[in-house]
């Protein structure tokens, strides 16, 4: 039995342009509470926002945490549950042997997550889920005006 707490995060990221001004959204719940996080940046990129609003929930955990996390970024969702072994193991190089973009924030979440146990569940962005549309509503609240 474990005595980890349950964790879920919903988590999107927006960018106006691409590159351009983007913000990122996240929202955790647990044990009935939730917490709502928001940021942005001035010149950035929609996969940027992306891995940020999941870097930035994960950081609000203090401790290992099971955790549900749903995106509707198949870049995140993709390169979490089948690029990055990869990437690793080639030192962070892709398939093509090209350099990974966005390697710091790879490494960074990959990092992040390595104390959780994690799903990663990917829903349709924009079709009436609940935790995706706040976060989405989030991550634009969050884009620099």
């Amino acid at each position: 039995m474990t005595n980890k707490l349950d964790v879920t995060i919903y988590c999107d990221g927006a960018c106006k342009g691409n590159p351009g001004p983007g913000g990122w959204g996240a929202i955790l719940e647990c044990k009935g509470a939730t917490k709502e996080l928001r940021g942005g940046s001035s010149s950035t990129t929609n996969n940027q926002m992306e891995l940020t609003a999941a870097i930035q929930a994960f950081k609000a955990l203090i401790k290992p945490c099971n955790v549900t996390i749903y995106t509707d970024s198949n870049y995140v969702i993709k390169g979490m549950k089948e690029w990055i072994t990869g990437w690793k193991k080639k030192n962070w190089k892709t398939a093509s042997g090209t350099s990974v973009k966005n390697v710091e924030l790879w490494k960074e979440l990959d990092s992040l997550c390595s104390t959780h146990t994690v799903t990663w569940i990917w829903v349709k962005g924009h079709a009436g889920h609940p935790g995706n549309e706040r976060a989405d509503k989030l991550a634009n609240e969050g884009v620099p005006k």
